[in-house]
């Protein structure tokens, strides 16, 4: 796994530059038995298109998230929790009806 800190707004050439660092760790250091390399962008602010389309169109394995400047507190982290288990439950349900038609 390979994570890239940014402390401003992403850009297009921040994905370009972990795409490139993904693809350079595989080539590199990657061995057959390993799982696949996983890059990683937390950026204090983020660009929904961009990142949208950093985990489209080839790059599987690249992923853009916001981060926060403070810690939340446990009940913050309790209810967002709770929050991604309800879009994940309704996510696999969506995808299992849509499979059965």
């Amino acid at each position: 796994m390979l994570i890239d800190l940014k402390t401003k707004k992403i850009t297009h050439q921040d994905v370009g530059q972990m795409d490139m660092y993904v693809r350079m760790y595989d080539e590199l250091k990657k061995s057959k038995e390993d799982n696949p390399t996983i890059g990683i962008l937390l950026c204090s602010e983020t660009d929904a298109d961009i990142a949208k389309y950093s985990i489209l169109q080839g790059n599987e394995q690249l992923f853009t998230s916001k981060y926060k400047l403070y810690l939340p507190t446990e009940d913050e982290l309790r209810a967002e929790i709770e929050n991604q288990k309800t879009i994940f439950n309704l996510q696999h349900e969506k995808d299992s009806n849509e499979e059965n038609k």
